[in-house]
């Protein structure tokens, strides 16, 4: 049976799966034939699954509904284009069929499109995180052949703020009347490198300023593991500063960052665009926030491992794309070399006989 929600314009699909639950599932379609024919499909998986425990046959399309659909509102934001483009190549195909040589069709797709290494990468890291939440968590028996598969991005963009560009930019972002809180919410972004999206959908409960840690969930990051991001001094000064804010004008909100109406914020570009214009700071991305943090932590001498830890890095290798910008930190270390003892002789070189072969 077919049916409409209020507030939605997806048709419904209402039957029964294979152990007999009823199921009341979106159709992700406003065309009531196409939504009938996909109903069908879902009542005979049903059907053949609990007569001979056949695998359904699952589309991309099914997958990728439902992978967005329990995303965040902010992830599901982000993903969306992504999600478009993988759309017009994998839309309609089996996910049992899906082989290798199909991904490096869509990347030989893509590049011959003149789409950078680095955008290809995020659409392709859409598809296997879907596909392996579909393996893992959906009980889905199917192949992930995204899996390792990622295209050369070059040097990459790296861009980083000065200590008197990042002033710049909380004092140019404190006058955004709009925006109350971005000259804080920069602020923690630079002093704890966290994601926009970890930081927008932070709530009060994760934070504790006794132990100076953010606590976050392994839903709340990008690689879906619980960190604990620690706080210094100005990215508590912040914290407090939203808190005082919340108990003047939303005592009962849940968001860290929100408006005085207690409601969360969406999204930051037109307001934080804005203050990088009143700041005179050309070409910055929100997520430059996170290079800087990073960046700066380099120059500081921190060591990699800990500067990983600090950013949620699966591999240390993600943080050493920050060593240009500390050379002096490897002068120094090399430098350490002129201070080792020097070598033992063995008799015969010191006897100048050269070195002894084995």
């Amino acid at each position: 049976m077919l049916f409409k929600r209020a507030r939605s314009p997806f048709w419904y699909a209402d039957y029964r799966d294979a152990s007999g639950k009823r199921i009341k599932r979106s159709t992700g379609t406003t065309d009531r034939k196409e939504a009938g024919e996909l109903e069908a499909k879902w009542r005979l998986d049903a059907r053949q699954q609990r007569l001979w425990g056949t695998q359904p046959a699952y589309t991309y399309d099914e997958l990728m509904l439902r992978y967005l659909r329990e995303m965040s509102d902010t992830k599901r934001e982000r993903d969306a284009w992504s999600a478009k483009q993988l759309q017009r190549f994998f839309s309609g195909r089996g996910l049992l069929k899906l082989k290798r040589a199909d991904v490096r069709e869509y990347i030989a797709l893509r590049k011959s499109e003149g789409v950078k290494g680095a955008t290809i990468n995020r659409e392709i890291g859409l598809l296997s995180a879907a596909l392996n939440r579909a393996r893992h968590e959906w009980d889905w028996d199917v192949p992930n052949p995204a899996t390792r598969m990622r295209e050369w991005e070059g040097d990459g963009r790296q861009f980083f703020l000065t200590r008197v560009q990042f002033n710049a930019l909380v004092s140019a972002a404190s006058r955004q009347k709009r925006a109350p809180y971005l000259a804080d919410l920069i602020t923690v972004a630079v002093m704890t490198g966290c994601r926009r999206g970890e930081l927008l959908g932070l709530e009060w409960s994760r934070v504790d300023l006794k132990a100076n840690v953010l606590r976050l969930g392994s839903e709340d990051t990008k690689a879906r593991k619980a960190r604990l991001v620690p706080l210094n001094n100005a990215a508590r000064e912040a914290l407090l500063r939203r808190f005082r804010y919340r108990a003047t004008y939303c005592p009962d909100c849940r968001w860290v960052f929100s408006t005085k109406g207690g409601e969360g914020v969406d999204g930051v570009r037109s307001s934080f665009r804005a203050a990088c214009k009143a700041a005179r700071i050309a070409g910055i991305r929100f997520h430059d926030l996170r290079h800087t943090c990073g960046s700066w932590l380099v120059q500081a001498g921190v060591p990699a491992g800990h500067i990983a830890a600090v950013l949620g890095h699966s591999t240390v290798r993600m943080t050493e794309r920050y060593a240009h910008v500390a050379p002096a930190n490897a002068q120094d270390a090399v430098s350490k070399l002129d201070t080792c003892p020097k070598p033992i002789l063995t008799a015969v070189e010191q006897a100048g006989g050269g070195s002894v072969s084995a």
